[in-house]
């Protein structure tokens, strides 16, 4: 036992680590026999009536045949087949002056327990009498709809049969802090309904016991112990284990406990799920209160049917739940598998996405987009926590917690709207999340006492002296999620990769078939604009030809129309020769090299000086660095923009043609401007397609290619291109070409 000067916290250490199962003592209601299994000759008893000493004599070192006057000899030939952790009821057994005893025999690792329990007197003397009552419960709790009325049920009816003051059924959560959710009582004892107490109450090694040994009476809290005494071979081996002893001796704390209670007695029946402790039906009195073995063995008994009823009722509501959740999947992915976007089809159905995880928000983060739904933390908290998620959970399918400021500090910022989070990856790719959240519960626990008490002195020897309801306030955390909730979330992420796949790989089908057709139709093409530029060059010849030397025998109109030919023909060919070049430009190989700009763009000027011979144009050229790429190329797009710009200002009796750049950290930024005629920003997307002209031909000549070709070659350099205009006014065209190391900045 502690010493008074110790805390609380080091008495409750200290109680976690009795070694309650090995107690050296029994309860003073009869007689316990250790038998070495093998031999059966008695080791250790411990006898509570020393009347029982002086008629039968000291049973240490006899053969179970010879000791207590021979009552067990009949039993040996069951005992010798008793298997390691059996229990056996063997019947009654009369011994002389102390009436009849219940005979029953345990066998543990190293031990044979035999134990003869003194009679009750006043209670029902068999099983039979107690049916009724069983009976009466397994029909009223056929009509129970919930586990809280199963409870309320089972309560009643072992209260009544067992006959204490108050009869409580305490559930244990997954930090086994027990909740009182069903009681029944006379009056006598106050109630704890609702009430919640600490793990501590309840140790991990008393929780053990309690799957070991169903039912445990304690008759009287004040009794005396009577403990085991050892045969002078035996004295120096391991303390026995009683684990499965009826009449064990309990922890002198656990007696402090009932005491501070108010209960002189109590008795515990386990309910056991699937081999793990649910809770506990809990019966205390206020006066010494001790029941005979049928009629614990009858409540033991109606705790085995509650514990299979609670199963029932809880594997119903999880099916349940897990329809519902499952309608909700597919309704969701049908909505998604119709679009292309999956996140769009979330977008427009955010109730169902919720309810699929009972969450308040939810946040879908893929490809540096963030898609917000219900309450949820705002962008920059949703994508920090992605990152949190990518770096802290690398290769995690899924991350849940109903504390997300305890694993991750940043969360407190945002915990009214998200102190639970469930998250699962949804890309093998990307740092790309799918997230549900759960905001702050603060909610109001009911304590049995105040499970963060510190006392000194004597009061560290007991459990609390006050079991007023003592309230703890819990912060930064949500309600927990259940298996339900993980699981659906698990299954939506599931289907969303399995979408995105699927989709990726159309994607990249669909990519493979268009590829193999732009290089037919390049292909095609090329042959085309090669193979028509010789007709339509020996139609410009010819018809020349025919001009000379016809001479003055044509008219005015034959001349005409012999022009016509001409001009069309030319027209054609010029067509023909820039399909071929926008051909040439999808199947090159782009051959880089260091290319002075500023030097390209002057070459490109001289040389359409001839155009704009005898107009007012000024000419604004800036600064231009040295870049890498194609020379071939990028004099074509040089020509093209710069042409075009001469060509739309020509109108314009003072024109004005500028030629600038700027750098950012990524590109290089190139633009050229004009004063010409400008056009409508409605028509912008045509501007760049091949065969797409803004202006009538009888305005100004073209063939509709010369943009196009400039946007596939910037295409091909990794750059953008795009444009500004307005009637009247002028145009200005942008392209980029990416940085590369050899840029200088």
């Amino acid at each position: 036992m502690p010493s008074a000067d110790r805390t609380w916290n080091d008495a409750l250490s200290d109680c976690a680590r009795e070694p309650i199962h090995t107690p050296g003592a029994i309860q003073p209601y009869g007689v316990l026999l250790v038998l070495d299994p093998l031999t059966l000759l008695v080791r250790e008893c411990a006898v509570s009536q020393p009347i029982a000493l002086r008629q039968y004599g000291d049973p240490l070192m006899q053969h179970v045949e010879n000791a207590l006057g021979g009552v067990i000899g009949p039993f040996v030939h069951r005992l010798r087949h008793i298997a390691p952790g059996g229990t056996l009821h063997l019947g009654a057994v009369h011994l002389d002056g102390l009436g009849r005893h219940q005979l029953l025999a345990h066998r543990s690792d190293d031990d044979l327990l035999i134990e003869l329990e003194a009679p009750v007197a006043g209670q029902p003397g068999s099983l039979e009498e107690l049916y009724p009552a069983i009976r009466e419960l397994m029909l009223a709790i056929e009509g129970a709809a919930t586990v809280e009325d199963l409870c309320q049920l089972a309560a009643a009816h072992i209260r009544r049969i067992a006959g204490f003051d108050r009869t409580l059924v305490y559930q244990f959560d997954a930090g086994w802090n027990g909740t009182v959710v069903a009681e029944d009582g006379n009056g006598i004892l106050p109630s704890y309904l609702d009430l919640r107490f600490p793990e501590s109450d309840i140790p991990a090694q008393a929780r053990a016991l309690y799957l070991h040994n169903r039912v445990r009476l304690i008759a009287d809290c004040d009794y005396t112990p009577v403990p085991l005494v050892r045969a002078g071979h035996h004295r120096q081996a391991p303390p026995t284990d009683l684990s499965l002893s009826t009449l064990r001796s309990v922890s002198p704390v656990h007696l402090q406990y009932m005491r501070n209670m108010g209960t002189a007695a109590s008795m515990s029946v386990s309910l056991i799920h699937e081999g793990q402790l649910w809770g506990l039906v809990s019966c205390h009195s206020a006066q010494p209160r001790r029941l005979p073995y049928h009629v614990r063995t009858a409540c033991e008994f109606m705790g085995q049917i509650l514990s299979l009823q609670i199963a029932l009722k809880q594997r119903a509501r999880a099916v349940e739940e897990r329809v519902g959740r499952r309608s909700l999947l597919v309704k969701l992915l049908g909505r998604m598998a119709g679009d292309e976007d999956f996140m769009a089809a979330l977008r427009r159905d955010p109730d169902s996405l919720l309810s699929l995880t009972g969450a308040q928000g939810a946040a879908i983060v893929h490809r540096n987009d963030c898609v917000r739904l219900g309450q949820c933390p705002g962008n920059p908290e949703v994508l920090a926590l992605a990152q949190w998620l990518a770096t802290a959970h690398v290769g995690e399918e899924m991350y849940f917690t109903d504390h997300l400021t305890a694993a991750w500090p940043p969360a407190e910022q945002f915990s009214d709207v998200a102190s639970g989070v469930i998250a699962v990856s949804i890309s093998q790719l990307h740092d790309s999340y799918l997230m549900w959240f759960r905001p702050e519960v603060v909610r109001t626990v009911r304590w049995g006492g105040d499970p963060r008490k510190s006392a000194g002195g004597s009061d560290a020897l007991s459990p609390r002296h006050s079991f007023e309801a003592w309230k703890e306030t819990v912060q930064q955390r949500s309600l927990p999620w259940n298996e339900a909730d993980c699981d659906a979330a698990l299954e939506m992420r599931n289907a969303i990769v399995d979408i995105v796949l699927r989709k990726a790989e159309e994607m990249a089908e669909l990519n493979e078939q268009l590829m193999r057709s732009n290089k037919e139709l390049e292909a095609f093409s090329y042959s085309i604009s090669h193979d028509l530029r010789a007709p339509f060059r020996h139609i410009v010849g010819y018809s020349e030809l025919l001009g000379s030397s016809a001479g003055e025998r044509l008219n005015e109109t034959e001349r005409r129309f012999l022009d016509t030919i001409v001009d069309s023909a030319k027209s054609a060919g010029t067509l023909v020769d820039d399909l071929l070049s926008f051909s040439q430009m999808g199947r090159s190989t782009l051959g880089r090299a260091r290319i002075d700009m500023a030097a390209m763009v002057e070459d490109v000027r001289k040389m359409l000086e001839f155009e704009y011979h005898g107009r007012d144009v000024q000419w604004q050229i800036g600064d231009l660095p040295q870049v890498e790429a194609d020379p071939t190329m990028m004099r074509l797009v040089w020509q093209n923009l710069l042409s075009n710009a001469v060509k739309f200002t020509r109108e314009r009796m003072h024109a004005v043609i500028a030629v600038a750049h700027e750098r950012s950290a990524s590109e290089d930024v190139f633009t050229v401007r004009d004063n010409g005629c400008g056009f409508d920003m409605r028509y912008v997307d045509k501007l760049f397609g091949v065969f797409q002209r803004l202006h009538h031909v009888e305005e100004f000549e073209g063939t509709g290619i010369g943009l196009a070709n400039v946007r596939r070659i910037i295409g091909r350099h990794g750059g953008r291109t795009w444009a500004e205009g307005e009637p009247g006014k002028g145009a200005t065209l942008h392209f980029t070409l990416p940085l590369h190391s050899g840029d200088v900045q």
